[in-house]
């Protein structure tokens, strides 16, 4: 296997490190869209916001950190459904605009990590490049309460959730930082998990981290998902958003602490073993 971290040493001192800008949709985030922002500008990562017309403080929270490593934000419409597709169309349009070395696609919910050995995502996204790499995978942590803590909907759940499972049903699973290319950078096709150029995508075999927070308490589960209109053309033509236009709020239950891992520092996630389905799936019909 090819080794980044023999390249860690020279990333870091190199001024000339490549500029890194994650392209992140919102729609009604309060709760996690500052943990997610300061967590990439510590790293280096600019950000351009693409809001799908919060009806919360999303953007008011956002904006606060214009000059401070947000470089732009934007409304796009909402119809009343969530409509991925079109989303994920409008980050191939930015892919195409925006000035960068390096692009990230991801969530508000998502907190994304290099390997251990890295103190940023922009210096092992550096070594990466350096080795010719043009697109890097990340393993999908997620978070989730159990019966024993079962509510962390506050704004320290970073702190305070600490169980999880790996979850990688495919392979790869979440291509989520690409190289600029000259021409199309396209994800729509597979849903945002995976990356498509007009030349080949060498893909790093070493995987950064992904902290997903999936839900915070039962109650956060049925409020972020009970309300969400999809489009039929995703859910049943595409067979996009798996368990989500099923799920049964009312039926939600919580797993043992002993179901799931625990965790006391990132540098213990462990990814051996995943998960092929979320738990929140068995609750969907």
């Amino acid at each position: 296997m090819v080794d980044l971290n023999t390249h860690t040493a020279d990333a870091a001192r190199d001024r000339n490190s490549p500029r890194v800008v994650a392209v992140l949709t919102t729609r009604n985030e309060e709760r996690f869209v500052a943990g997610c922002l300061e967590n990439l500008f510590r790293q280096g990562v600019q950000v351009y916001i693409c809001d799908n017309q919060s009806t919360d403080r999303t953007l008011e929270i956002a904006l606060r950190y214009r000059g401070a490593g947000l470089i732009g934000s934007e409304s796009f419409p909402h119809n009343g459904l969530y409509c991925w597709e079109q989303l994920l169309r409008r980050k191939e349009e930015l892919f195409q605009s925006l000035e960068a070395d390096w692009f990230m696609h991801l969530d508000a919910d998502e907190i994304h990590l290099p390997p251990a050995s890295y103190s940023s995502l922009v210096s092992a996204i550096a070594a990466a490049d350096a080795l010719g790499f043009n697109a890097i995978e990340a393993s999908e942590f997620t978070f989730i309460p159990t019966r024993e803590a079962p509510d962390h909907d506050n704004p320290d759940y970073q702190q305070t959730l600490r169980t999880y499972y790996p979850f990688r049903p495919t392979s790869p699973h979440c291509v989520r930082a690409y190289k600029k290319q000259d021409g199309p950078m396209e994800i729509a096709w597979s849903g945002g998990h995976r990356v498509r150029f007009r030349g080949p995508v060498r893909l790093s075999p070493v995987r950064f981290r992904m902290k997903h927070y999936l839900f915070l308490s039962a109650e956060h589960a049925a409020r972020k998902y009970g309300g969400r209109r999809f489009r039929s053309e995703e859910v049943n033509s595409l067979g996009w958003h798996g368990w989500r236009p099923r799920l049964r709020p009312g039926d939600i239950q919580l797993p043992n602490t002993t179901q799931v891992r625990t965790t006391t520092t990132d540098d213990d996630l462990d990814e051996a073993n995943p998960w092929l389905a979320h738990w929140l799936e068995r609750y969907a019909s």
